[in-house]
C-alpha cells in the first residue's frame, strides 16, 4: 500500500512537471530532419558556428606555415602574417589541395613542417585515429598548434557522399587520445553546444534560427563539437 502511494506521488511530480515545462518538440516536432544537408540549405550548420567561434578565438595563431583540410577557406579567414598555406587531401581529384596525403600514413609530410594545422571535423571519417593524431605532431614545428573540432553529436553522412563515419567524441576520449601524443599540460580540450543546439543541430535547423543567447549557452552534458588547442 506504501508502494503505490510513493508510486502515485512520483508520478503525480512527473505530471505536473510536464504540464509546467511542455514537450513541443517532442509532441509537435517532426520526425523527419528538416535539412538533409546539415542546414547548409537553411543557413550556417549549428557545428559550423561552434567550429568559428573556437577558431576566432585563436585567430592569433593561425600565422605561418598553415596546413588545412578540403580547402583553405579557415586559414584565409582567420590567418594572418600567413608564411604559405597548404591544403591537405586524400584525394587527388581536389583542385585545391597542395599535399596529397592519407593522415594515417603521412609519411612524406617532412616532420616540423607547420606551425598551424586546422583540423576541422574530419578525425571522425579517420578508423586509425592514434596514426592520425602522431602524424599531426610530427609535421607540426616545435611551439606549432593544432586546431582540432570533433563532432559529439551529428546526423551520418549519406550514401552519397561516399564516406565512412566511424566516431563520435566525448572531451575525456580526447583528453586520452590526444594527451598519447600532445604534452597534456599544452592542452586545451573544450566543448561547445547545449541541449537545445544538439537537438537543432540533428533536425538540421541553421544557427540563424536560434537566439544568438541561446545558441552561445555552452553545457558539458549535450556538447554538439568538441574541440582540441594542442601546442607540440
Amino acid at each position: 500500500m506504501k508502494r503505490n502511494s510513493l508510486e502515485r506521488h512520483a508520478y503525480l511530480k512527473q505530471y505536473l512537471r510536464r504540464l509546467l515545462r511542455p514537450a513541443w518538440l517532442t509532441v509537435f516536432g517532426p520526425t523527419r530532419p528538416l535539412s538533409h544537408r546539415y542546414g547548409y540549405d537553411r543557413g550556417t550548420p549549428i557545428d559550423r558556428f561552434y567550429i568559428e567561434c573556437f577558431l576566432e578565438e585563436h585567430r592569433k595563431e593561425v600565422r605561418g606555415r598553415v596546413l588545412e583540410v578540403k580547402d583553405s577557406a579557415y586559414t584565409e579567414r582567420y590567418g594572418s602574417a600567413i608564411e604559405r598555406s597548404d591544403v591537405l587531401d586524400i584525394d587527388r581529384a581536389n583542385p585545391r589541395a597542395t599535399v596529397i596525403a592519407d593522415l594515417t600514413a603521412a609519411d612524406s609530410i617532412p616532420t616540423d613542417s607547420y606551425d598551424c594545422f586546422i583540423l576541422t571535423q574530419t578525425l571522425q571519417f579517420v578508423y586509425d585515429l592514434r596514426a592520425a593524431i602522431a602524424h599531426a605532431h610530427r609535421i607540426l614545428r616545435p611551439g606549432g598548434v593544432l586546431l582540432a573540432t570533433v563532432p559529439a553529436v551529428s546526423r551520418l553522412p549519406s550514401e552519397n557522399e561516399g564516406v565512412s563515419d566511424y566516431w563520435r567524441f566525448t572531451i575525456p576520449s580526447c583528453t586520452l587520445l590526444f594527451g598519447e601524443i600532445f604534452e597534456p599540460s599544452r592542452m586545451k580540450i573544450c566543448s561547445y553546444g547545449n541541449v537545445l543546439t544538439a537537438s537543432a543541430f540533428l533536425l538540421g535547423l541553421a544557427h540563424e534560427e536560434l537566439s544568438r543567447r541561446k545558441v552561445s549557452l555552452n553545457d558539458p552534458y549535450f556538447p554538439v563539437i568538441i574541440a582540441v588547442h594542442a601546442t607540440k
